[in-house]
């Protein structure tokens, strides 16, 4: 006899586990199914983001960037270090370890939340009178039914045309997270944020890294001020970027990886390699939902099809995360997650995708929110734009890092802001006090009114604001 719940969840990524718990909240009976196993073959929550992405490659961020502060900057503050070595076999299995921090720490969410968890592959039975019946594939074959179903099943890496993933030598984000030397040269397909967030954890350990981008401009999204400054960054620490490529017959071999290509120019060009990492983009994860069985509607890159409520076709059923339409981003995933839940509970769960911000977590890192300043060109929306270096900041100086800036812009009329862009030391917390001021609407007025601590790092958001009405303190 199959196990009866409110609430059935499957996949226990960001999204899945979130909503799993959010709706445990809102007192529902709740299941969540999650298939990821750790090398022990006991389960292992929370999906890509905390197995093989965001969680993972931030630990290895962390540890080639002390290793480099060791050997490049520790000099500048009077610190002597010699013979600085990295085991990168210890560098992987304290990355190892932070995951499986993670892993448990959504088990003991779980059990204190009371959402019973099933390891093993959820798929669509058939639909039953009042839900679904959903087959359990794991040890044990299992069967649950659910009135409501929330699929959360993330997105896969996506592969190039005939070079499939081996994960020795053609690399996807996993196979990148467990290299276990540091390869003399390193090659990238694609310079999104797998690829260069990778190509900077193996540049600082000693790799001659090369990345290759099809697109002819460097971080297209982003806003193109930015994306600039963060380029002559990239090239002044070593990475080779090259923008305009055309990639052809890539070989592997004994001795790695041969890649054909023709650049901007049109010429014929190869790259010899050690390793491969393929970072050009993912695809939705739907393969063996067996949709077929329940009629679930995809689209044509076999995502599932939901409207702005994240509603499927079907009565009762429901999608987020990677596996539908927007930003493929563990906090957007979130965030659907947690609305997803409330409105079967009859509320009004809300996401709002201009404020949703991005965050490439580089030396120096690069995030924004809302829209750049191409985007308000084409859209033809009047604008003022001010910016503030953090060459000018206090803070940044005393941490020796004043590479880039903080730019902000506003409505010409109104002065509401309508985006943030930061390349520079900790972008990637600076971001949310602007996420904070478009949620409520702010203007650009108020944020160069808040008083900001000094010495920090935000006075530079404070001076973005001023700079937009011409009236900056420190610059």
């Amino acid at each position: 006899m199959s196990k009866q719940f409110d609430v059935i969840v499957i996949g226990g990524g960001p999204g899945g586990y979130i909503a799993a718990i959010r709706a445990a909240q809102l007192g529902f009976n709740v299941a969540c199914i999650d298939e990821w196993k750790n090398d022990k073959g006991g389960p292992a929550p929370g999906g890509t983001c905390t197995n093989v992405g965001c969680i993972p490659s931030k630990a290895l961020l962390q540890s080639s960037e002390h290793f480099e502060h060791a050997n490049k900057h520790f000099a500048e503050h009077g610190i002597t270090a010699t013979g600085v070595k990295m085991d990168v076999a210890k560098m992987i299995a304290r990355k190892d370890a932070v995951v499986k921090q993670n892993n448990d720490g959504i088990m003991y969410l779980f059990k204190k939340n009371k959402v019973s968890f099933f390891h093993g592959r959820g798929s669509f039975a058939k639909a039953v009178e009042g839900g679904y019946e959903i087959k359990v594939a794991g040890a044990a074959e299992e069967t649950l039914t659910g009135k409501q179903i929330i699929i959360a099943t993330g997105s896969n890496a996506r592969a190039l045309p005939g070079t499939p993933f081996d994960e020795e030598l053609v690399l996807s984000n996993d196979g990148a997270l467990r290299v276990g030397a540091v390869p003399k040269k390193l090659g990238l397909i694609g310079s999104g944020v797998i690829g260069l967030e990778m190509g900077s954890v193996w540049r600082r350990l000693g790799a001659e890294v090369t990345i290759l981008e099809g697109l002819p401009t460097f971080l297209g999204a982003v806003d193109e001020q930015i994306a600039k400054e963060a380029k002559k960054a990239f090239d002044k620490q070593g990475l080779k970027i090259e923008l305009g490529v055309k990639v052809g017959e890539i070989k592997t071999g004994k001795k790695g990886v041969s890649i054909a290509y023709t650049n901007a120019k049109g010429e014929a060009q190869s790259l010899e390699v050690d390793k491969l990492i393929v970072s050009i983009g993912r695809v939705p994860n739907t393969i063996g939902l067996n949709t077929e069985a329940v009629g679930l509607q995809l689209d044509e890159r076999g995502a599932v099809v939901v409207d702005a409520d994240c509603k499927t076709n079907l009565p009762g059923v429901w999608a987020v995360g990677d596996v539908v339409r927007g930003p493929m981003l563990a906090h957007k995933a979130e965030e659907e997650g947690v609305a997803v839940a409330e409105r079967i509970a009859g509320q009004h769960g809300h996401v709002n995708f201009n404020t949703i911000p991005w965050v490439i977590y580089t030396s120096p890192e690069i995030a924004w929110v809302g829209r750049t300043e191409q985007q308000l060109k084409a859209d033809g929306v009047k604008y003022k734009a001010g910016s503030f270096p953090f060459l000018a900041n206090g803070r940044a100086r005393a941490l020796g890092d004043t590479t880039g800036m903080v730019k902000m812009l506003a409505d010409a009329e109104t002065d509401e802001i309508l985006g943030v862009h930061i390349v520079g030391p900790q972008a990637s917390e600076l971001i949310a006090e602007a996420v904070v001021a478009m949620e409520f609407k702010a203007s650009s007025e108020d944020i160069a009114r808040i008083c900001h601590a000094h010495p920090s790092l935000s006075e530079a958001t404070k001076e973005a604001a001023l700079a937009v009405d011409k009236r900056t303190l420190n610059f």
